[in-house]
């Protein structure tokens, strides 16, 4: 499938926040996917010296992390009885050093080669990682959503900003996630007394529909199905 070209990779951290800012107005924050019929998702580990995902890798200082490479890995899964119907993996230098706030100039470039190897254009893109709950509202569920121009919803594992209060202890349960008094995301509780995740807007979808297609893309398990095949991938584990 064929990306949008927004801008070149080879940019400073402050040039890469600046393109974030420019961005950010163009995501389109309403509307629910209807007739779905393929789920994709996208998800990259780094292997070798440095095996732990960014998001574990937050009290470092970007000096301390080495470029490295990475496994990039993208599924996509019928709906809605989620078989596997297509999935890409690769590996690859990674160019950019991981700076929080700048995740998709780091895993982007090789997650857009992942895509444009599939030959079946997916109706929703699920990313692991935060949309619109986003210091500068445009992290990499948004970035990848704007290149793909689909519905796209950001579902990571841990919160980058904003506060909340606990959600319920029930599957389903909702807090919403705000930075002041603006509402960036649900924190989603997909089973019963399991750590929840955080949802937000990637692209072309709104808030409380995200919400309702990742759970409804859960399987039993605290990651919707697709995100949880994509990121076994990336961690070179047979599915």
């Amino acid at each position: 499938m064929r990306l949008r070209r927004l801008h070149p990779w080879s940019l400073s951290p402050r040039q890469a926040a600046a393109v974030q800012a420019r961005l950010a107005p163009r995501i389109i924050t309403s509307g629910d996917p209807t007739g779905v019929r393929l789920v994709a998702a996208a998800d990259i580990a780094f292997i070798g010296p440095q095996s732990a995902h960014p998001e574990q890798l937050e009290a470092r200082s970007a000096s301390s992390v080495s470029k490295g490479l990475a496994r990039a890995a993208v599924v996509v899964l019928s709906y809605p009885d989620l078989h596997l119907v297509e999935h890409h993996v690769l590996e690859a230098p990674v160019t950019f050093p991981y700076i929080p706030g700048l995740l998709a100039f780091r895993e982007v470039p090789l997650l857009t080669l992942a895509f444009e190897r599939l030959e079946h254009t997916p109706d929703l893109v699920l990313v692991d990682g935060h949309g619109y709950s986003h210091p500068r509202r445009f992290g990499i569920a948004s970035h990848l959503g704007l290149l793909l121009d689909l519905p796209t919803i950001g579902v990571a594992k841990s919160r980058l900003t904003g506060e909340h209060a606990p959600p319920g202890p029930a599957a389903g349960d909702t807090a919403e996630l705000r930075d002041g008094p603006e509402l960036i995301g649900l924190v989603l509780r997909t089973r019963d007394a399991v750590a929840p995740v955080y949802v937000s807007v990637g692209h072309r979808i709104s808030l409380q529909a995200a919400a309702a297609w990742t759970l409804r893309l859960c399987r039993g398990y605290r990651l919707p199905e697709p995100i949880r095949l994509a990121d076994k991938l990336s961690k070179g584990r047979p599915l």
